[in-house]
């Protein structure tokens, strides 16, 4: 069964948000700015949050 685009679409945004958070943490570290660093733990967060949404949605769909 081929993915639907939207998941795909979905999951490269999870990946390029992470990395975007990864950055943002080695800005950090280089710098010592904590502003690269409570960017990261923003960016972080709220990825983690709609990843985890997006795939409780997607379980509930196969369960039903």
């Amino acid at each position: 069964r081929r993915p639907r685009s939207h998941m795909l679409l979905f999951r490269w945004a999870i990946l390029l948000l992470l990395l975007v958070a990864g950055v943002s943490f080695a800005f950090y570290a280089g710098t010592g700015q904590v502003k690269y660093r409570r960017f990261g733990w923003i960016v972080l967060k709220w990825t983690l949050l709609a990843a985890f949404g997006f795939f409780a949605v997607l379980i509930a769909e196969r369960v039903a």
